[in-house]
Formats: C-alpha cells, sequence, structure tokens
C-alpha cells in the first residue's frame, strides 16, 4: 500500500485506514465482534494502520481496544481518538479513559480535539503529554465546511501534527482552503466522509464505471472515490468507516497500484460533476 509520511514524525502511514464512528458501536455479540475483527485482519493483511475513534462513538473505543487484545494486534495498529468535552479536568478524564478502552498501553499514538470543542485547553494539555511521551501526535478535527477557515486558521498560528477534515470528490473545498496550507506547514491530512456518508454511491447505482478507470487502477466505484482522494499528494491517511469485510478489501485495494495524477484528478472530478 502507498504509504506517506506524517511531516512532523517522518513515520509511514498506509494511506487507507478504518473509521469507527457507527460501525464499531456494538454490543460485543460474538457474530458482531467477529465480523469486525475480519474487518481489522484484512486492513492489517492490506499493510493499513490507522484506526479512528472517539468517545462520541458510543462502544466504538472500547470494541477497538477489546479486538485488538484478542488478535494480539496492539502494534499492528496505529491508534487515533480524540477528545470531545470542555475543561481541562474533563478532558483529561475522558482522554485517560479512552485510552484504557481502546488498551492503547503507556501512549497513545494520535489524540486529537474533536471537532475544535475548547481547542484551546485541551492543546495546551496535550502538548505536556506530548513531553511526558503520554501521546505521539497531536490532531484537530471537523466534518464540515464551514469549518475549514478555523481549521486553516488554527495551523497556521498553532504547531500540530495533524489536522482531520472532510474531504472527496463531491466536497472539494479543502483542495483551495486546507491541502496546500498543510503542505506548506507540514501537517499530516486525515481525510474524513470520502462517500458522503453513502450519499456518493446511491448517485452512481447502476451506473458503470468511465472505460479510462482501469488505467488508474480502479475496479470499483469506492475506489473510485478513494483514489482521487489519496492520489493527492497532501493527504496522509484516509478513513472509511465499514463494517463489512468485503467492503474493507475494496477500500484497501484504492491504496495501491496506478494512482491519478494531477491531471487525473481532473479528469474524475469532471466526470463526477457531469453524473
Amino acid at each position: 500500500m502507498l504509504k506517506r509520511a506524517i511531516p512532523s514524525t517522518g513515520e509511514a502511514m498506509p494511506v487507507i485506514g478504518l473509521g469507527t464512528w457507527q460501525v464499531f458501536d456494538v454490543d460485543g455479540a460474538p457474530e458482531e465482534l467477529a465480523q469486525r475483527r475480519e474487518v481489522l485482519s484484512v486492513l492489517f493483511a492490506a499493510g493499513g494502520r490507522m484506526i479512528d475513534s472517539s468517545p462520541m462513538y458510543g462502544r466504538s473505543e472500547a470494541v477497538v481496544g477489546t479486538l485488538l487484545s484478542a488478535m494480539k494486534a496492539r502494534d499492528k495498529a496505529y491508534l487515533a481518538t480524540k477528545v470531545w468535552t470542555r475543561g481541562e479536568a474533563d478532558g483529561i478524564r475522558q482522554m485517560d479513559t479512552s485510552i484504557a478502552r481502546m488498551q492503547a498501553g503507556a501512549s497513545i499514538d494520535m489524540m486529537q480535539i474533536h471537532n475544535l470543542v475548547d481547542w484551546r485547553t485541551h492543546l495546551k494539555t496535550l502538548r505536556a503529554w506530548k513531553d511526558q511521551g503520554k501521546v505521539r501526535a497531536i490532531g484537530i478535527t471537523h466534518y464540515t465546511v464551514p469549518a475549514l477557515d478555523e481549521l486553516a486558521a488554527i495551523v497556521r498560528a498553532e504547531t500540530i501534527d495533524a489536522v482531520q477534515l472532510v474531504h472527496s470528490i463531491g466536497v472539494r473545498a479543502a483542495e483551495e482552503r486546507l491541502l496546500p496550507l498543510c503542505a506548506e506547514r507540514g501537517v499530516a491530512v486525515i481525510v474524513n466522509q470520502p462517500f458522503g456518508q453513502g450519499s456518493f454511491f446511491r448517485r452512481v447505482k447502476g451506473k458503470a464505471l468511465p472505460d479510462w478507470a482501469a488505467e488508474m487502477g480502479i475496479a470499483s466505484w469506492g475506489q473510485f472515490l478513494l483514489k482521487y482522494i489519496v492520489s493527492h499528494p497532501a493527504v496522509t491517511c484516509v478513513i472509511p468507516g465499514t463494517s463489512r469485510p468485503d467492503h474493507m478489501r475494496d477500500n484497501v485495494a484504492a491504496g495501491s497500484g496506478p494512482m491519478p495524477d494531477a491531471a487525473g484528478r481532473r479528469r474524475m472530478a469532471a466526470y463526477w460533476d457531469g453524473l
């Protein structure tokens, strides 16, 4: 799988990861856990590492931690979660709980400030934690286009390791506002909502891929959508969420093989706009 370095640490990150919102929020029934364990196995077998979660995602953190422990696969995962509360003390309690739920060990790979909630307070805590080795990387996140301006202002003014944002072939505002800035400032970019929360698949239902998609190693609409994102040099990793092993196999396939260049992405975007 194609890898991109997290600029501040130099750590190579496979470009396809896994989001856990909704899809890992399950009650622990054996069949549900077995299915999600297979999803993780597919991710790791393809070379993927990043697993993104949040205390906002119900039981997802605990499910990830339980499965990684059972699989003895903590060393295969790059665990990214978030703080989603207000106040220093509540933030510390929540982050400690998340680390314990994910069974991350002495340190977690990345802690992000979810949707910019009380970000100044939590950024101060996380900088101290990074100095202490309790967290390896610090990020900020949001999932809406209107938040891109505030994300950009923080990237300009603060020293952070990563920004998680909305970006897709159907929502391309970050290409103008944030991707060039992150590349300039040496900030990793984690992309959420690559499929428009499923709306993009409804848009292409029953429609064939363009003939030229095969030249880019694209064999499905999912790969079309993901390759558009990960082929951009400023993108570090995309985190599509799924609970289905077959979908995970399709997703990770988008991380290897030929990739569209800038002209190819323009062609893909123009085709998409014409659908």
